[in-house]
């Protein structure tokens, strides 16, 4: 597969309906874009989570030594719609994760900093899906990636069919 996909482009090749895929959304934060390039892909996004009837898991990552950035709050609100409280129970789990955890390490223990961690929940408490979990992670020091995993894990099983 080619290093870098555009938005619409598809992998050639067959299809294999019982397979676990996972998809990466065009990222909106620090993508240096035109606005009607920004706004396809947030109408392409609003339409993924409407009818993708086997969505199973949604990572929304943040970095976290920059904390939200508007388009992230943005993202949250529209994420409610489909996966907040009153979405119903067959939608999509909605996950934030907190990437680049160990960057943001003020006090030396490795975590980021509990304004960031509050400055996310109460965004996401406002935006309507204050509910949903936060996983901290990092690469480097493989934060997180039980967690991450865990999610991955039971969606690729309730795509499956093997969980209801």
């Amino acid at each position: 597969v080619e290093k870098e996909r555009r938005y619409g482009d598809e992998v050639a090749g067959e299809r294999d309906w019982d397979a676990f895929y996972i998809v990466d959304l065009p990222g909106f934060g620090y993508a240096k874009v035109r606005d009607d390039q920004r706004d396809e892909w947030k109408a392409f996004q609003r339409s993924y989570f409407r009818w993708r009837s086997n969505l199973s898991v949604v990572f929304h990552l943040v970095d976290s030594r920059h904390g939200l950035v508007d388009e992230d709050v943005r993202t949250m609100e529209e994420c409610a719609d489909f996966f907040g409280p009153g979405a119903g129970k067959d939608k999509a789990q909605y996950v934030v994760v907190l990437t680049k955890a160990d960057k943001n390490d003020k006090r030396g223990d490795g975590k980021v900093s509990d304004k960031v961690v509050e400055e996310v929940r109460g965004k996401m408490r406002e935006a309507g899906v204050g509910g949903c979990p936060i996983i901290l992670t990092s690469a480097e020091t493989k934060m997180g990636r039980d967690d991450v995993w865990r999610y991955l894990r039971l969606a690729a099983e309730a795509g499956s069919g093997s969980i209801k």
